[in-house]
């Protein structure tokens, strides 16, 4: 065979069709067009440059074929973008006898990814010859009926190529009897027939045999040739005729079976069994059309036999002859077209491609997902589709060439939602309408997009001083809604400075697991809270951090023992006291100060005297330190009496520290009575000291009266307002059977425990208690005054150890001793123990006030050393701390009797000077 012209003639269509393209008159899609049989590696045309696609692009964004019916005929190269025969095209099998015949590719671009159609129109080439159904045909004419002019159709013949190569035209050898007329039907197709030119005579010529050749239009012409065999007949001289030449039927697809689609009629001059009818489909009728309908041979009627689909055929022709009873039979013929017409019995088809199942969270409002195809075998408005996804999910539909893509239409969390499922649903316009459902799942992958979240706010250690290093303290944890590595945690300790040292040299952190250890023996002297900075971390992208706040509470041990402050030297604690040997039973012989740096249980001190053992002359307070006769002097007593003082804690184990007092009797003791600078042991006075004192006492006292003006100041007006003042408020547990209050101010250490309270009367009209909390300056030693309101309630019956003391003294260890004056102190029990409760309440209610001072305990220093399960019970005695000014009392017990005046003797001149 011969394809240099139908090769010259591709080459001149895909110029053409190029230049179209480039021109914009072809869009969304490539077409090419190509010979059948072409040989394996013949180009079809190069789609990268068709598709303005640089070299550079073309493996990058890897051109390919998406898999398809047609792929296996084609290859595309995706270094050059040549579209190529793969393999032997054979247009009669493909496409049969249709005259275009179209084979649809679609070709994938990726990153981006973009699908485009790719049409390549198959040229026939004439590779075959013409051909009849049957070698011999056998015409049977009878003589008296066969009249010049008449005509007698024959066999057509079959060419399996199309267009210019199918047959054009049909011969007969020549004979003076018959010649060939041939009639072109609507569907393109030649129909010879036979033309009686002379009338026929069987005496003269019973048969007549012709041969009839069917040429095709190639450029090298095909041919194929049947024998015809004329008879010639006798007697029947009439042949049946139909009604019509022709009929033109519409009709609706998917009729039931067996409906009649019409009665055909035929008539026959001839009588008896030459004019009995039959009716049959003619050869001419396509075997398709013989699927669908069928006649019945005794009354004419066209049935429906089988499924009648307008999307399979929607034009039928069919060709129908009446035949008689008569010897030879006579024929006659007629036409039925029949017209199908549409009605929606097709739902839309969808399918849906994309190049990943997933989109990333963060992918802005308009990424495409992928792409949605959509068909529907109707036509005209059952064929026209529409798209639609539930509105409330992300996600919209948008026209995109003869697709549609699926886009996002709002930003995406895959922490909310981590899968899609996605039902597009397509309708078309007939009616009724129809519509078809595909669903689509979408995963959406993760980012980081998420902090690690602590599971508390914050966290709190407790642990005891001189612990071991490696301790575990706490265990932080976190969690991270992300997931994989960006939900891979990491735990560290943000770095800062604890008192000149890194915060790595106090604790450690399993970075993995959280668990926060001791790198160091902590000493609760040292601290009382370190406040450290936990830090995690995820493995994101860019990695998020979170921190969280962690207090490691310094809890106390006895790991001190008490020091004695007075009396005591540098000579083994041995202090001499002296006292009239007239001093009658109670009176104060001294008082034994001693402090410990240890807290709670642990600086809780007590004293007893343990040398000598079963004395009676003297005896000391448990839990002040007084030493009081007991009884009166005798004349056969020694003069010096020596006291071996214990001084215990009560920790565990218990500490204790002594002291040795030796007691003189003197007959004066005006005349020995030492001075106000000789009870400070080891102090250097100077002439000006007495007037610094008096000038911080005086800048204090100004400062705390203009500080207290104030805010009595503020106090009244918001009363006049019918408000609470901010710093007093009325005590729901105030009673009508005190005619005095009492006024603490609590003075406090720079770590917020506290130093001593002072206590002030109050006019008894005054309805509301206030209490002032003097607080160490954060940037000075010195101290500053304010005031907190304190609300009490009813306190539970305190320890019958806190007694007050009789004697009268200042706070410190070298206070003088005035006598008391009666009248001013509570002196029954109940006002003695509701004052130690507003003592405790003032200190513990003022540290609500000051958290963050001293540390940062909380509670002055008390909650902090004492516990949260401590009591009343177990609160050290501050009554030698508490100072009433304006008086020269101290707390006295309310049991105990009162020292009278007439002990106290004059001072000589050198005292008073």
């Amino acid at each position: 065979m011969d394809f240099q012209s139908p090769g010259k003639n591709w080459k001149w269509q895909v110029v053409y069709f190029y230049f179209l393209y480039s021109w914009g008159w072809v869009s969304g899609q490539l077409r090419y067009s190509i010979a059948e049989e072409s040989e394996p590696g013949t180009l079809v045309g190069n789609v990268a440059q068709d598709l303005g696609l640089n070299l550079a692009d073309i493996e990058k964004r890897r051109l390919s074929l998406k898999s398809g019916a047609n792929d296996r005929y084609f290859i595309v190269d995706q270094k050059t973008g040549a579209l190529t025969v793969r393999d032997r095209i054979d247009r009669e099998s493909l496409c049969g006898s249709s005259l275009s015949c179209l084979l649809p590719l679609e070709l994938g671009i990726e990153k981006p990814f973009e699908l485009f159609s790719v049409d390549i129109e198959i040229l026939d080439i004439n590779d075959n010859s013409p051909s009849f159904s049957s070698a011999d045909q056998i015409l049977q004419i009878i003589e008296i009926f066969a009249n010049p002019g008449i005509r007698f159709p024959l066999d057509t013949a079959h060419d399996s190529d199309v267009g210019i190569n199918d047959i054009r035209q049909y011969k007969i050898n020549p004979n003076p009897f018959f010649s060939l007329s041939v009639k072109n039907r609507k569907d393109g197709i030649l129909i010879p027939e036979l033309v009686l030119e002379k009338k026929l005579d069987r005496e003269e010529q019973g048969q007549h045999e012709l041969l009839l050749t069917a040429f095709d239009g190639g450029e090298q012409t095909r041919s194929g040739s049947t024998k015809i065999t004329i008879i010639v007949l006798d007697v029947n001289d009439n042949a049946p005729v139909f009604d019509q030449p022709s009929y033109k039927i519409n009709l609706l697809e998917n009729l039931p079976l067996r409906t009649v689609v019409m009665k055909l009629n035929a008539t026959d001059l001839d009588e008896g069994v030459n004019a009995e009818i039959i009716y049959v489909f003619d050869h001419h009728t396509s075997t398709a059309a013989k699927e669908i309908f069928d006649l019945n041979p005794n009354t004419g009627e066209l049935y429906i036999k089988g499924f009648v689909d307008f999307e399979e055929s929607h034009f039928y022709e069919l060709y129908v002859k009446a035949v008689d009873g008569g010897t030879p039979r006579q024929e006659g013929r007629c036409i039925i077209q029949i017209e199908v017409e549409d009605i929606n019995d097709n739902s839309p088809e969808i399918s849906f491609t994309s190049n990943a199942n997933e989109v990333p969270e963060d992918a802005p409002i308009g990424t495409v997902v992928g792409f949605i195809t959509v068909r529907d075998k109707d036509t005209g408005k059952n064929g026209e589709v529409q798209l639609d996804v539930l509105s409330t999910l992300p996600f919209k539909i948008q026209p995109f060439k003869n697709k549609y893509s699926l886009v996002t239409s709002e930003h995406l969390d895959r922490e909310k939602t981590s899968q899609y499922t996605i039902h597009v649903t397509a309708s078309d316009l007939g009616s009724p309408m129809l519509s078809n459902q595909t669903v689509i799942v979408l995963n959406v992958s993760d980012v980081n997009d998420n902090r690690p979240v602590f599971a508390q706010p914050v966290y709190n250690a407790h642990i005891k001083e001189n612990n071991e290093p490696g301790t575990l303290l706490c265990t932080v944890s976190a969690t991270d809604p992300d997931v994989g590595s960006n939900s891979d945690l990491t735990y560290s300790v943000s770095e800062s400075q604890i008192d000149g040292s890194s915060v790595s040299s106090f604790v450690y952190i399993n970075s993995n697991t959280g668990d926060i250890y001791a790198q160091r023996s902590f000493d609760y002297e040292q601290f009382q809270v370190l406040t450290i900075t936990a830090r995690v971390g995820d493995s994101g992208s860019p990695k998020l951090f979170s921190n969280v706040s962690v207090h490691i509470f310094i809890l106390d041990t006895n790991d001190n023992a008490p020091t004695v402050l007075y009396p005591g030297d540098s000579k083994g604690f041995i202090a001499q006291e002296k006292i009239p040997q007239s001093a009658s039973a109670g009176y104060l012989v001294s008082k034994i100060s001693a402090i410990d740096p240890d807290s709670g249980h642990n600086a809780w001190l007590s004293y007893r005297i343990v040398e000598p053992i079963g004395q009676s002359l003297f005896e000391i307070s448990q839990y002040t330190g007084e030493i009081r006769i007991i009884q009166s002097f005798l004349e056969s007593d020694n003069t010096e009496k020596h006291l071996v003082i214990s001084v215990s804690d009560h920790g565990e184990p218990e500490l204790s520290a002594t002291v040795t007092v030796i007691i003189n009797s003197v007959d004066n003791i005006a005349q020995e009575l030492p001075h106000s600078q000789d009870l400070i042991p080891n102090s250097q006075t100077s002439p000006n000291l007495t007037l610094y004192l008096i000038i911080s006492l005086v800048a204090i006292s100004l400062v705390s009266l203009i500080t207290f003006l104030i805010l009595l100041v503020k106090c009244l007006k918001r009363d006049n307002y019918g408000s609470s003042c901010g710093f007093c408020f009325s005590s729901k547990y105030q009673t009508n059977h005190y005619t005095d209050q009492y006024k603490p101010t609590l003075y406090l250490n720079t770590d917020g425990t506290l130093k001593y309270m002072e206590v002030r009367m109050v006019p008894p009209e005054s309805q509301g208690q206030c209490y002032q909390a003097c607080f160490p300056s954060a940037s000075e030693n010195n101290d500053s005054t304010f005031t907190k309101t304190l609300n009490f309630p009813q306190q539970a019956q305190p320890n019958a150890d806190w007694r007050f003391s009789q004697a009268a003294q200042k706070p410190g260890p070298s206070g003088a001793q005035p006598t008391e004056e009666a009248g001013v102190w509570p002196n029954n029990q109940f006002e003695t123990e509701r004052l130690q409760a507003m003592i405790l309440a003032s200190a513990n209610e003022a540290a609500e006030g000051t958290s963050g001072l001293g540390g940062g305990t909380g509670t002055m220093g008390l909650s902090a050393r004492y516990g949260p399960q401590f009591t009343l019970q177990h609160v050290p005695d501050y009554r030698q701390n508490v100072y009433i000014p304006g008086s020269t009392l101290t707390p006295t017990n309310g049991a105990g009797k009162r020292e009278g005046k007439g002990n106290k003797k004059k001072s000589s001149k050198k005292d008073k000077k």
